[in-house]
């Protein structure tokens, strides 16, 4: 709509000066002429601009802890619009300030608080990003109430997030990266020696809330550090002591928002004050700090910071979730001042690898090298392109040095990794596999470079196992995938394996990096649960069998018997008495028959009677039944509990079906013994006995159904059996009600 009236604008603009001219003049006899060109073109000038797209707008709020004149907040913006960009929307920025330094009294802020929210209340923004711990409390605090459904973008929280656990799902961003520790490390390593470490904050609501995670990180250094804080004087009073610091001292510059007096102070001004007066060096954690005399540290670089948190938010508005962003940590990078470490006498060749510093002064080759080149070019010119040559020589050397030890590095780590890890190139063919993946395979690694080692994968696994590689590789993506993986003994193993993109220096794609490990003991113990499971449901279902033919092939009939003899004796009710007798004799056998079959089932006399008396009288029933000798004999005067007498009861039915089914013996031996708190059952006979190891491999549940109930009441079960030798089985159960401990299972053949 802008660019519509900006073309009208014109559009009339050109009419008047056809009509009257450069100084007013009346129009001339072309004014004729182009009059109506004039109309027509200001008419489709409109109309294209009309009939094309307009960009949609965007709003952006982005709520800061403090204004402009703190450096910190246009380095962290500039980033955040940066990051920004890219978007394909017209975007609006709205720009506000808590300004909690200068006015951290409470009832100010909740004016500012109110302020905002009535401001935006008929103008939501799409996205809103908060900087500093203040926004973001505020944004925690009215977020479901005022903003409901936007999304929050935080960075510089400073310390823990506030209420982390709490944050909705629309909350992500960038979390602390203070790293005071890291910064004090290395500032023990560039001054060997150092005894006293000291903290220089303000009083600002900001500065308290660093102090205080400042504090807590320092925890682990204060056992051989003497760590002081100087965090509540007043600037003048500050700068006097840093003047007289004890020798072995390190100086850790943090936020000074405001002093003691109220004053308050930006980074340039406090660097500068406390860098001037310290008799020791001065440690920074922000870049901002940075670049006044510090020595500087493993700081936070801000605008690195807000460029992470630009984008985010632009990945929202390309139409992301906040809740699937992930948080990020912040940027961190060793920066120094070169002018600082040489003016403290630091050693210079303690800084971690790939510092930044700064302020390096340049060489007297660097510095006046245009000069000697033209002085002395042609009578040094070979000279100079040898040096130039065994310079450049060296440098490389250098860099080949500094790149074999970081492979050597890598390499040490990977292959002393209790993972198989390979690589690949951004061409899809593995290039690297550590030593654990070779002993797997047993292969050399020139045997599964490139594509070799698809051959050891399982020929099943082979197409999904590639399909899903080329998948992910192709959108740049992580994947996860199982496969059955050959192994130097020629065994198939199950690896679970994860591939994540590698991402070069310069930020290019550089391929995959993955790591397996070997799962097949897990899905061995899965596919086991399985046959367990499916066992246990054939089982109830032969019982249900069983059951059913008892019912039908026995008690039925005969009940169908029996009705047949009421209706012939309702006919013909000659001899009605001695007839009557037999059917009640039938009745009374029914009846004795589907009470057996109800305590094969559930015992009654178990549960009210207890243990002893329900199994001496299911010993009774079945030798009855069975027509086979049981000799039960007990001493069990506490009674256990009633699980515990199932369990019993269970094992011990299984035990005597098995044996008088399979064992081919006419007596059982059932002893039922109370010892040291325990309650021992021991089922023996002397029939064919079985061999333990086909026993355990075979499809039947007896074996493990009774195990699987003694482990569930705490006992242990030992079955001794050989063939022609007979059989005994030992269960010991504690007397007290089962807990959450697994018994054990003790099986000798």
């Amino acid at each position: 709509m802008r660019a519509i009236a900006e073309y009208r604008f014109f559009a009339s603009l050109l009419i008047r000066r056809l009509v009257f001219g450069q100084q007013g003049r009346k129009p001339g006899g072309i004014f004729y002429l182009w009059l109506p060109l004039a109309a027509l073109a200001a008419i489709a000038l409109s109309r294209s601009i009309a009939a094309s797209p307009t960009t949609e707008v965007r709003r952006i709020l982005i709520l800061n802890e403090v204004g402009t004149s703190y450096p910190a907040i246009p380095l962290i913006n500039q980033g955040i619009q940066a990051a920004l960009n890219d978007s394909s929307y017209h975007l609006e920025f709205y720009s506000e300030y808590m300004d909690t330094t200068l006015f951290p009294e409470p009832a100010v802020q909740q004016e500012f608080r109110d302020f905002y929210l009535h401001k935006y209340q008929n103008r939501k923004p799409d996205v809103i990003i908060t900087v500093g711990p203040s926004p973001l409390e505020f944004m925690q605090e009215v977020h479901r109430r005022a903003f409901p459904g936007v999304p929050i973008v935080f960075c510089l929280p400073i310390g823990s997030i506030p209420g982390a656990p709490t944050l909705n799902s629309d909350f992500t961003g960038v979390e602390n990266d203070s790293a005071p520790t890291e910064t004090v490390e290395i500032g023990l390593r560039l001054q060997p020696g150092t005894e006293h470490v000291v903290v220089v904050g303000g009083v600002s609501e900001f500065d308290k809330r660093q102090q205080a995670y400042i504090r807590q990180q320092l925890k682990e250094l204060a056992g051989h550090l003497d760590i002081t804080y100087m965090t509540d004087l007043a600037v003048p009073e500050l700068i006097d002591r840093l003047k007289h610091l004890p020798p072995h001292t390190l100086v850790l510059l943090t936020s000074v928002a405001q002093d003691a007096a109220g004053t308050p102070f930006k980074s340039n001004e406090i660097g500068t004050l406390v860098a001037a007066a310290a008799n020791a060096p001065v440690l920074s954690l922000y870049d901002v700090y940075l670049n006044h005399g510090e020595v500087g540290g493993y700081v936070s670089t801000l605008s690195e910071q807000g460029t992470l948190a630009g984008t985010m938010a632009l990945r929202i508005l390309k139409g992301e979730k906040a809740q699937d962003i992930a948080r990020v940590k912040g940027a961190n990078a060793y920066m120094f001042d070169w002018r600082a470490i040489q003016r403290w006498g630091l050693k210079e060749r303690e800084l971690p690898p790939a510092s930044i510093v700064i302020n390096r002064q340049p060489t007297v080759w660097g510095a006046y090298k245009q000069y000697i080149v033209l002085g002395i070019a042609v009578m040094l010119a070979e000279g100079l392109l040898i040096f130039g040559l065994l310079w450049q020589k060296g440098k490389r050397k250098r860099g080949e040095v500094q790149l074999r030890e970081s492979e050597e590095r890598f390499r040490l780590v990977a292959n002393t990794a209790p993972v198989m890890i390979w690589m690949s190139g951004p061409d899809k063919l593995c290039n690297y596999f550590n030593q654990p993946w070779l002993r797997f395979t047993g292969r050399p690694i020139e045997a599964e470079l490139g594509n070799g080692w698809s051959e050891g994968v399982h020929p099943e696994d082979l197409k999904d196992c590639l399909d899903t590689y080329m998948r992910a590789f192709d959108r740049r993506e992580s994947f996860r995938m199982q496969y059955r993986l050959r192994r130097q003994d020629g065994e198939y193993r199950w690896l679970f394996d994860i591939g994540v993109p590698r991402v070069a220096s310069d930020g290019s794609f550089a391929g995959y990096i993955g790591s397996c490990i070997d799962v097949t003991d897990r899905k061995l113990a899965e596919q086991a649960m399985t046959e367990i499971r499916r066992k246990l449901i054939e089982a109830q279902e032969q019982e249900r069998m069983r059951i059913g033919r008892e019912l039908h092939d026995d008690i039925t009939q005969r009940l169908a018997l029996l009705a047949v003899a009421l209706t012939q004796l309702e006919y013909d009710p000659s001899d009605i008495r001695s007839r009557i007798g037999k059917l009640r004799k039938e009745t009374t056998e029914i009846s004795d028959d589907v009470q057996a079959l109800a305590h094969e089932l559930h015992s009654s006399k178990l549960e009210y009677l207890g243990v002893v008396a329900g199994i001496r009288s299911w010993c009774k029933e079945f030798a009855d039944r069975q027509n086979i000798e049981v000799d039960f004999e007990s001493d069990v005067t506490t009674i256990p509990p009633f699980e515990v007498g199932v369990c019993l009861l269970r094992v011990l039915q299984e035990a005597v079906h098995n044996t008088a089914k399979h064992g081919g013996v006419k007596r059982i031996e059932v002893r039922l013994l109370e010892q040291s708190g325990q309650i021992h059952l021991i089922v023996s006979d002397s029939g064919k006995g079985f061999d333990m190891e086909s026993a355990m491999q075979s499809k039947g549940l007896g074996l493990t159904s009774m195990r699987e109930r003694v482990r569930l009441v705490n006992g242990t079960i030992a079955i001794e059996s050989k063939p022609r030798s007979g059989t005994t089985i030992a269960v010991r159960v504690p007397l007290e009600s089962p807990n959450d401990s697994q018994g054990t299972t003790q099986l000798t053949g």
